[in-house]
C-alpha cells in the first residue's frame, strides 16, 4: 500500500506542476499538453476513494474490486468523451483520452494490490 500513496503523490505533484504551466501560459509540448492530465486522473481520483472507503470503514486492507474501478472508468469516460463535448466548448471528444483513462484504472488495479 505504501507503493500507492507514493505514486499518489508523486502523481498530484506532476498533475500540480503541469496546472502551474497552463496557468503560468507556458509552451508545453502537445502530447503532454493534451494528454498527460487524462493519464493521471483514474490513479488520483481512485486513490482518493480507496483512503476515503479505509477511512470510513477503518480497514487498511479494503481494496476496490475491479467492477468498482470499472464503473468509475466508464462514468469518466461517458461524462467526459460523450456529455460534456456537445454542450461545452472546452471539451473535446477523443478516443486516446479514453484509453489514457483506461491506463491509469489499471494502473491502479495493480498498485493498490501491491504490498
Amino acid at each position: 500500500m505504501k507503493s500507492l500513496k507514493t505514486v499518489f503523490i508523486l502523481y498530484c505533484i506532476v498533475f500540480t506542476i503541469l496546472q502551474l504551466f497552463y496557468f503560468l501560459d507556458q509552451p508545453i509540448p502537445g502530447f503532454i499538453r493534451n494528454y498527460l492530465a487524462d493519464f493521471l486522473c483514474m490513479p488520483i481520483v481512485l486513490s482518493i476513494c480507496l483512503f476515503v472507503v479505509q477511512l470510513v470503514k477503518k480497514d487498511k486492507s479494503i481494496r476496490l474490486n475491479i467492477s468498482t474501478i470499472s464503473s468509475v472508468f466508464l462514468m469518466y469516460s461517458i461524462y467526459f468523451e460523450m456529455i460534456l463535448p456537445p454542450i461545452h466548448w472546452r471539451y473535446t471528444a477523443d478516443y486516446r483520452d479514453v484509453l489514457l483513462y483506461l491506463a491509469g484504472s489499471i494502473i491502479f488495479y495493480f498498485l493498490q494490490k501491491a504490498p
